[in-house]
């Protein structure tokens, strides 16, 4: 049996198609497996070291070892899984920290939601320690209606069930509280 020029073409080109078609169809999968599901994040960063500058001025650091961005979906969001430490500064370049376990942030409305062992420590010495802390960026307005400890710089102490403050707590309302206040008199002993 002799095979013509041809025939030995078609089965070449036979060949090569066959091969193409189980190769795209290996891409196709490939591909179908990189796409986002529906409730995955559209990425993922981990140890991040984000710094806020206003006018060459340091204004904050934020740090995490992981943060997934949802900023994709309909109601955008960060998520900080493994908790976040942010540092900021005033404009005397004074330092607060804020950390705790978990974080969440809202694009749409500018807040965070902040989730075990939240502590915040002020640049006057002050000690804010929560379960939860909710964060309007907004109106810079801090608020919770979880039990809170405030160590004051006086030594004074304030443990209460939610408070609402702006942010440098120059505003604070205490909800339910029980406390020991420093009074410092200044009359002098008759």
């Amino acid at each position: 049996m002799s095979l013509t020029y041809k025939e030995i073409i078609t089965g070449i080109v036979t060949l090569i198609g066959v091969t193409m078609l189980f190769s795209c169809q290996g891409n196709l999968n490939e591909i179908r497996a990189l796409d986002i599901e529906g409730d995955a994040p559209q990425a993922i960063a981990e140890g991040i070291n984000l710094k806020y500058t206003d006018s060459g001025r340091m204004v904050a650091n934020l740090k995490s070892p992981k943060m997934k961005d949802f900023t994709n979906k309909e109601f955008p969001y960060r998520e900080f899984p493994e908790g976040l430490e942010l540092e900021i500064y005033d404009e005397n370049n004074e330092k607060s920290t804020v950390t705790s376990d978990y974080g969440i942030i809202y694009d749409g409305t500018n807040l965070i939601d902040l989730q075990g062992n939240v502590v915040i420590f002020t640049a006057d010495s002050m000690r804010l320690e929560a379960s939860q802390l909710f964060w309007d960026q907004n109106i810079n307005w801090i608020f919770t209606d979880k039990p809170n400890t405030i160590k004051f710089p006086n030594g004074a102490l304030n443990e209460g069930e939610g408070f609402d403050a702006n942010q440098n707590f120059g505003n604070f309302r205490s909800r339910t509280n029980v406390g020991v206040q420093i009074i410092k008199d200044d009359k002098p002993d008759e």
